[in-house]
């Protein structure tokens, strides 16, 4: 079963012709302190685009921000031409572990259905058609096996994968994840990156929160370096440069090799901005 064509998503008519994403001049400030400054970018449909900058550079408030999660003090987010709200049902999102209540006592398969709310709405049930759907999300993470087990009782990267699953559900064009990575074993860091490839093939848009520079380049098409105002944006070829990291980090990167990065304040997860 194809995670694209189980349950029919949105029309082509409300994607046609437009960006799947353009943001222009957006800033968010914590009690006064400017977080986020005068973000404008525009993404290309069908890529995968990493978000990379140092510690408490805004990356998960511009994708929280963005999504309209946390208040936004200027700016403008269009997703396929239209108002956030408007098309709310296009989008996916996985957000960082650490901000999940892994005590809510559900089972994976529950959590997963959660993504099938937004089109049948809060007062209908999920029926055999979406449970169906849904067991085929946890199977494409590798977690089919675990759908009846306490999402508590699961290792930290099992997790992860259930929120991925939760958000293939939803069928979405536009996927936000935040730190999808972090924490994670080999295993789920491999079956991330098959997922975000076969999203790829797809058509769909993939914006990730991203920490290990040394994979920047074999996981994305393009990068945006930020660090509270947009640094640089564009293919990871031309982009992703020792020149525009170091303007980016500043005097935290350094080079160990050509093709190795050391970043001191690089990593992400757990921190608010």
């Amino acid at each position: 079963m194809s995670i694209s064509n189980a349950i029919p998503g949105a029309s082509a008519a409300a994607t046609q012709g437009a960006s799947p994403l353009a943001i222009n001049g957006l800033s968010v400030a914590y009690q006064k302190k400017p977080v986020l400054r005068g973000v404008t970018f525009e993404v290309n449909e069908g890529e995968l685009i990493g978000v990379i900058g140092p510690n408490g550079a805004g990356k998960s408030t511009m994708i929280k921000a963005a999504l309209g999660l946390i208040p936004a003090i200027g700016g403008e987010v269009l997703v396929y031409g239209k108002s956030l709200k408007s098309q709310r049902r296009l989008i996916g999102y996985v957000p960082q572990r650490e901000s999940v209540d892994w005590d809510f006592p559900t089972n994976a398969l529950d959590v997963v259905l959660m993504g099938t709310y937004g089109r049948l709405g809060w007062y209908r049930r999920p029926g055999a058609k979406e449970k169906a759907f849904a067991l085929d999300c946890l199977s494409k993470v590798g977690m089919a096996d675990f759908a009846d087990r306490q999402i508590s009782q699961l290792s930290g990267g099992q997790q992860q994968r259930v929120f991925l699953a939760r958000a293939l559900v939803q069928d979405a064009k536009l996927y936000f994840m935040d730190e999808p990575f972090a924490g994670v074993d080999a295993a789920t860091e491999k079956a991330i990156i098959t997922l975000l490839q076969e999203l790829k093939r797809q058509g769909k848009t993939v914006i990730v929160v991203h920490h290990d520079l040394a994979t920047v380049k074999q996981y994305f098409d393009s990068v945006l370096l930020l660090n509270v105002e947009l640094q640089a944006f564009g293919p990871t070829e031309t982009t992703f440069t020792q020149e525009q990291l170091q303007h980016t980090y500043g005097g935290r990167l350094s080079f160990l090799d050509p093709g190795s990065l050391a970043v001191s304040g690089a990593g992400g997860g757990g921190g608010r901005p």
